[in-house]
């Protein structure tokens, strides 16, 4: 069974910094995708950065691109999102998926239809403020 665990938001001024953790077992990383969603109460969910060890390739939307990095040990299992230059607009709640047949980053972070993917981790809040 695929289990994917978030952990690492908090509360951060603007301008500040955090780094987010998915922890994945039950999967071997260089078999799916793994990538960063986000969601407001009230508004879509918006795919922030995928990565694909397999491919081997990242993505970033446009918001986060020169701000958010995205790496993967494979050793622990664990993707990071690092974010930096975090504004307000950043605010939400923060998820990894995983997936074994959308091997691109691009193709997971694209998904017309991401309820579907193979697994989701709980959320984790990010708050920053002004």
């Amino acid at each position: 069974e695929v289990q994917l665990q978030a952990s690492g938001g908090g509360l951060v001024q603007a301008g500040g910094s955090l780094r987010l953790s998915c922890s994945a077992s039950g999967i071997t990383f260089d078999d799916y995708a793994i990538g960063w969603f986000r969601q407001v109460p009230g508004k879509e969910r918006e795919a922030i950065s995928c990565i694909s060890t397999a491919d081997p390739s990242t993505y970033f939307t446009d918001s986060v691109k020169g701000r958010f990095t995205i790496s993967s040990d494979n050793a622990r299992n664990t993707v990071y999102l690092q974010m930096n230059s975090l504004r307000p607009a950043d605010t939400a709640v923060y998820f990894c998926a995983a997936d074994s047949h959308l091997l691109r980053a691009g193709a997971l972070c694209t998904y017309p239809d991401p309820d579907h993917l193979d697994a989701w981790g709980q959320g984790t809040q990010v708050t920053v403020s002004s």
